[in-house]
């Protein structure tokens, strides 16, 4: 398959799902209250909101925390047997939720579903004293869904059916900013089908590809497409495994996740040497790639604002394209099973996804792989 590269500009008045970014990100895990405290000090977000039996939910416990516009939500099942608990034994800690931040959560639905959308969650408005919260949901790869959050008539510190989450231990921020990018790993063959969901049922574009001669090493190959809504606030890009020598990192996380899923969580940072040094100081492990990649850094991304050696010193990845550059760093697994991780991103004008740093990043994940018995 020929790499195909292209910008797609969406048509003026045509954007039937107008999306105004990533309202929440939900994680179903075994722990959420040490969840919380692994993601407060390792990452720095802060106490939000918090729903369980003491606010009349029975069945599961929810911390949500934040940091800047990022906000993430941790849930654990209270009882063997209930759709989360069967969902986590089976994934282990993964995205179950990529909730959208909408104006109108009614017509979401509507629009999606006369589009051939599965349903999750019916149009539902919830009220409390801070006013009103409507949601509705719909299914995408795997066991991922997509909500949709109205909340432009809501007041409180989340929504409703949640209070106020407080706590004595606050560890400060590290500087992490909002969602960039959102990327899913599919089935041998299911990234055009998911292509075209995006597409038909969401509106989303696509607006880069990258094929088995991009995104390969001397082992192993994936292949990747770029999904965008139509103003950018939501972008996912969607991965399939190719055929290699040896297992994809795609291979392996579909084999420990037992299934597609959320494979890495991208997020913006405007200084991403102090947010990194920060990270690496709290105990967030992170890739590594050898020092040679610094040898030729300028002549192959140009002159950059940056100095080369604490980039060197934290392993940033540096990649430009025709609008500027971006600094990118990835970090290891954030649990035991080798599947979902975060990428700390910080783009100077550059809109892609670090197409030059494919190859030296993916070697770093292979060696990772062969440290665990699964290349």
């Amino acid at each position: 398959m020929d790499t195909l590269i292209k910008e797609m500009k969406p048509e003026l008045g045509k954007d039937f799902l107008p999306l105004n970014g990533t309202d929440y990100i939900e994680l179903y895990v075994g722990n959420a209250k040490q969840a919380a405290h692994f993601y407060k000090t390792a990452f720095g977000f802060q106490s939000l909101a918090y729903a369980g039996p003491e606010t009349g939910v029975k069945d599961r416990a929810s911390y949500v925390l934040v940091q800047n516009k990022m906000r993430l939500m941790l849930t654990t099942p209270l009882r063997s047997g209930s759709e989360i608990a069967i969902h986590h034994e089976k994934h282990g800690d993964g995205v179950k939720t990529l909730a959208l931040m909408v104006d109108d959560a009614y017509d979401a639905y509507e629009q999606t579903m006369k589009r051939g959308a599965k349903s999750y969650m019916e149009p539902v408005t919830l009220t409390d004293t801070n006013g009103e919260v409507k949601l509705s949901g719909i299914c995408t790869y795997g066991e991922v869904v997509h909500v949709f959050v109205e909340r432009k008539n809501y007041q409180g510190v989340f929504m409703p059916g949640f209070k106020k989450l407080e706590s004595n231990y606050n560890p400060g921020p590290t500087g992490l900013l909002y969602v960039d990018h959102c990327v899913g790993n599919v089935g041998w063959n299911q990234m055009n089908p998911w292509v075209k969901f995006y597409e038909d049922v969401m509106g989303f574009r696509n607006i880069l590809s990258f094929d088995d001669k991009d995104i390969s090493t001397e082992y192993s190959a994936l292949m990747s497409k770029v999904m965008s809504n139509g103003n950018g606030f939501v972008k996912f890009p969607i991965n399939e495994p190719a055929e290699g020598k040896k297992k994809s990192q795609v291979e392996e996380y579909l084999e420990f996740y037992e299934g597609e899923g959320t494979q890495h969580i991208a997020i913006a940072t405007a200084d991403i040497v102090s947010t990194v040094k920060q990270l690496m100081d709290r105990g967030v492990e992170f890739l590594k790639v050898p020092n040679s990649y610094y040898d030729d850094l300028l002549d192959r991304v140009g002159p950059i604002d940056e100095d080369i050696e604490p980039l060197k010193e934290l392993g940033i990845l540096v990649d430009r394209d025709d609008e500027g550059y971006l600094l990118q760093l990835f970090t290891k697994p954030v649990e035991d099973r080798p599947t979902m991780f975060y990428e700390i991103i910080q783009r100077k004008g550059a809109k892609s996804f670090g197409k030059g740093n494919f190859k030296a990043l993916f070697e770093a994940i292979e060696r990772e792989q062969a440290n665990r018995g699964n290349l």
